[in-house]
């Protein structure tokens, strides 16, 4: 999914990732506007990202994701994704995203939890 998004990171730190992100047309409705399931697939595809850069020995899966749409963003726009981790828990990571346009509005912002899993990851 990650490269089919095709993001370019712009700042990591432990915790917190930021990237930008061209809307292209296999990204939009019909409406040439970013598409909800595209918006939530760069949320959720940052937030495991960011969460796997934490750098535990184990796999971590999303248990939920509630996204909210405030804005739309338009074919050919950039937009800026910001993955913060909220509570990194033993079993349970809580994390917020959100999608801004370059002029700071908010079009998309989500919470999420994910669940270790059983799976070892290799380092």
């Amino acid at each position: 999914m990650g490269r089919w998004l095709n993001g370019t990171l712009r700042e990591v730190a432990y915790g917190r990732l930021v990237a930008d992100f061209k809307i292209r047309d296999d990204m939009t409705n019909p409406a040439n506007v970013l598409h909800g399931g595209a918006a939530s697939a760069i949320l959720d595809d940052m937030i495991g990202v960011m969460v796997y850069a934490l750098g535990r020995e184990q796999a971590y899966t999303s248990v939920n994701l509630a996204v909210d749409f405030l804005h739309a963003a338009r074919l050919g726009d950039v937009v800026r994704v910001t993955t913060e981790v909220i509570r990194a828990g033993k079993n349970i990571v809580h994390c917020e995203g959100r999608i801004e346009a370059t002029d700071g509005k908010v079009i998309a912002k989500c919470a999420t939890n994910l669940i270790q899993t059983s799976v070892k990851l290799p380092y």
